[in-house]
């Protein structure tokens, strides 16, 4: 008579792990799987990637920044013709056909796409919030001072439809600038300084968040040397104080000056700026 055979399959036990037998999991893990191993969530593959690209646009974005405000800050040692030539030459960086889109709109459209998606995907537990200094600067200057300033100073000056008739960079200085402050004083005043004030902030701090992630204790520049608590918020203090007040400073002395310009290049410039619902009200 033949020997009876078990119906089941042989199942290959793995070796006991020290300390007791092997338990349900051991069992059922795949050999070729690290045993420390756990599935990563698509979320997590996600936020690094996101991480890197809000970081990497940065730098871009702060160049431009720098030289957009060193012309009116410029102001403070030549007044309005030295801060509008150094504007016009800096418009050969970020005004060009290559310069305007592929240095400044796809990096601000990257920054702020990948910020805010990153902050829709993080658990609330986990993300910054809302209140922080970063987080305030940087949604009150996109939903409301970056959207005023570029339509007044870059769209609405190209109408080509009367009395605007497309005013051109050669003819949009700080003449410009002179006509907006003395003709709706608080309200430029509000928009400059709002605007400069919290980009200016809001570079401050994100410098800091990019250093502490990428350089700070990993060998790289000035690594170890930033400590947490008072420093770090001195060093912010004085960043973002030298990046605005001698902007501000600049665009006052600016507004001191008479116009100097046409008649009716003064028309054109308030018709510009009306077109914005800001300075109808």
């Amino acid at each position: 008579m033949s020997e009876l055979k078990p119906p089941f399959e042989e199942v290959t036990v793995p070796p006991l792990i020290p300390g007791g037998p092997p338990s349900i999991g051991d069992l059922s893990r795949d050999p070729k799987q690290p045993p420390d191993s756990q599935p990563v969530s698509l979320r997590q593959k996600i936020t690094p990637v996101l991480t890197k690209l809000a970081h990497g646009s940065a730098p871009f974005l702060t160049t431009f920044v720098l030289i957009h405000l060193t012309a009116p800050a410029l102001a403070n040692l030549g007044g309005t013709s030295l801060s509008s030539q150094v504007m016009l030459l800096g418009r050969e960086y970020y005004q060009t056909s290559f310069g305007e889109k592929y240095l400044l709109l796809l990096p601000f459209a990257i920054h702020t796409s990948t910020s805010i998606a990153k902050r829709l995907i993080t658990p609330k537990r986990s993300t910054r919030s809302l209140r922080s200094l970063l987080s305030i600067t940087g949604y009150v200057a996109l939903l409301v001072f970056v959207p005023i300033h570029y339509l007044t100073h870059r769209v609405y000056p190209t109408d080509p439809s009367p009395p605007i008739y497309s005013i051109g960079p050669s003819e949009l200085d700080y003449e410009f600038a002179k006509v907006a402050v003395e003709t709706w004083p608080w309200r430029s005043w509000l928009l400059y300084g709002g605007l400069t004030l919290g980009v200016a902030w809001h570079m401050a701090e994100g410098a800091n968040i990019i250093y502490t992630t990428w350089f700070k204790g990993k060998g790289g520049l000035g690594a170890g040397t930033v400590k947490i608590g008072k420093l770090q918020v001195r060093q912010r203090v004085i960043g973002a104080t030298l990046a605005f007040i001698p902007a501000l400073t600049g665009l006052w002395m600016i507004s001191t000056e008479p116009i100097m310009a046409f008649s009716s290049t003064i028309l054109r410039f308030q018709e510009v700026l009306k077109k914005s619902f800001i300075f109808r009200l």
